[in-house]
């Protein structure tokens, strides 16, 4: 379920400011048209607001758009939409909607998708709310919660849930903007070049956070400056009222901004910026402190979240932050009571001294890098095990790129190394073998289930695992086995 829907307080909040909720609704004649369709069943007056892409989470008063997917067809769902509640549905067939009555809303479209994201794009328009949208190759997920957390101490702000963010996810999350936050906190993502220009296209952001460019998806292109290019789609369709938020320290991020015409904000770590980190203390899993210079203001933060990469992420976050007026001394308390994302570093301290780091939810090399090096600092801890899935999408440089990862975990000092799937995960082993790792300290499984029995066999009170993968790897099962095994 979408945040926002249902949300009576966000209702009765913007009640008390006078804001018209209905503004963001739909006559059925005018929904037809913002898709791009035709009304074929049903009242043209009938009123809508409300959208949904699967008929399980239907509720009374939606309407079903009936997407065709690689594995799915929602043609196939309609009547299970409407005996769920639904007001109406938009189809590319209307042989999908039977005899249903003037009281239901039946609307024909060339495709689906389009009309939903056609529709979402009207919602955004409406809504009034200012969008800042945030992409980069790594940590995009940790800014938009960080940003969205630093927002709402000022704002009702909208943010969209987990990885709601791509060519039918942002969509999705858009229409929940007929509730009327002031501000909505938006992730684009991409795994192919021109996925972020449609993405902007939809969104249309007032603010753009541009966090990064690093070796992900790249099976999709020839060269991480190609993946860059395909980024800097985040710039298109700027005007001089946009605003752009970006990495100094990226240099490949600085090298294609220099066209922008809106307003540019610069953060980095250890670069000159106009919001910068210098004097870091890595403290491993207990996180870091930082000196952070704000014009001509300097003050000491510490967060809980590990790994330098963190604090890049907090950097931009505050820039966005700082350009919407929230005070600076709530942005400082709020950054560092700030936690963690579930699998995203999350730290676990179990029986015995066992202490698991949970960053399961995905693994590309730059972030793996960076989290090894973070973990590596520990000297608390009497072992270090690094169990990590291999990672998917990185083309034809995949071996070599698991092997530099395998040296990389021999060289942040870590003492085990297990390995999750096939060719990739022997190559990471192989890297870790090579960087000086006994044998006896190095292995590799096909599946997270297999390798669940080893890591319970090898774990001893005293360890610190540090557990990593791409998602279909399942890596975060054997989290779920550690902590049940060593609660």
């Amino acid at each position: 379920m979408l945040l926002w829907r249902g949300d009576e307080t966000v209702q009765i909040l913007n009640k008390a400011k006078g804001i018209d909720l209905t503004s963001i609704a739909f006559r059925a004649d005018e929904l037809a048209a913002v898709s791009g369709g035709r009304l074929f069943v049903g009242s043209p007056d009938t009123t809508l607001c409300r959208f949904a892409v699967d008929s399980r989470s239907v509720v009374s008063g939606d309407v079903f758009v009936a997407i065709r997917g690689d594995r799915f067809d929602g043609h196939r769902f309609v009547d299970d939409a409407f005996e769920a509640g639904a007001i109406g549905a938009i189809v590319r067939d209307t042989t999908a909607i039977r005899e249903v009555g003037d009281q239901r809303i039946g609307i024909v479209v060339d495709d689906a998708i389009s009309a939903l994201q056609r529709i979402a794009q009207a919602v955004r328009r409406r809504s009034k709310a200012r969008v800042v949208a945030i992409t980069g190759s790594v940590g995009k997920t940790t800014t938009k919660e960080l940003t969205a957390t630093l927002l709402s101490k000022k704002y009702r702000v909208f943010r969209n849930e987990g990885n709601l963010n791509n060519h039918i996810g942002l969509p999705l999350s858009l229409l929940e903007l007929h509730c009327c936050p002031e501000v909505a906190v938006v992730e684009l993502g991409m795994n192919h070049a021109g996925e972020i220009s449609e993405l902007v296209k939809i969104a249309e952001p007032d603010v753009r956070v541009w966090t990064n460019v690093a070796e992900v998806h790249s099976a999709s292109f020839n060269s991480i400056e190609e993946i860059a290019d395909a980024k800097a789609e985040i710039l298109e369709g700027a005007t001089a009222d946009s605003e752009l938020v970006v990495n100094a320290s990226d240099h490949r991020v600085m090298n294609r901004i220099a066209g922008f015409s809106g307003r540019v904000t610069t953060f980095g770590v250890k670069a000159d910026a106009d919001v910068r980190a210098v004097d870091l203390v890595d403290s491993g899993i207990d996180g870091i402190t930082a000196s952070i210079q704000v014009s001509e203001e300097r003050f000491k933060l510490r967060t809980k979240l590990i790994g330098e990469g963190n604090i890049a992420n907090i950097l931009a976050a505050l820039c966005v932050a700082i350009r919407f007026n929230v005070p600076l001394e709530k942005l400082i308390e709020t950054v560092e009571v700030f936690s963690a994302q579930k699998r995203r570093g999350e730290v676990s301290k179990l029986s015995r001294g066992v202490t698991v780091v949970d960053d399961s939810y995905n693994s590309n090399p730059t972030a793996l890098r960076s989290m090894l090096r973070s973990v590596g600092v520990d000297t608390f801890h009497t072992r270090h095990v690094a169990v990590l899935g291999e990672m998917l999408e990185l083309g034809n440089r995949s071996l070599s790129l698991h092997r530099e990862c395998g040296r990389a975990v021999a060289e942040a000092g870590f003492t085990h190394c297990v390995s999750v799937g096939g060719t990739e995960a022997k190559a990471l082993s192989d890297g870790a073998l090579a960087a000086g790792l006994p044998v006896a300290s190095v292995s590799t499984f096909e599946t997270s289930d297999r390798a669940s029995e080893a890591v319970l066999e090898m774990v001893r009170p005293g360890d610190l695992i540090l557990v990593k993968g791409s998602r279909a790897t399942r890596t975060d099962r054997i989290v779920d086995c550690l902590k049940e095994e060593w609660a």
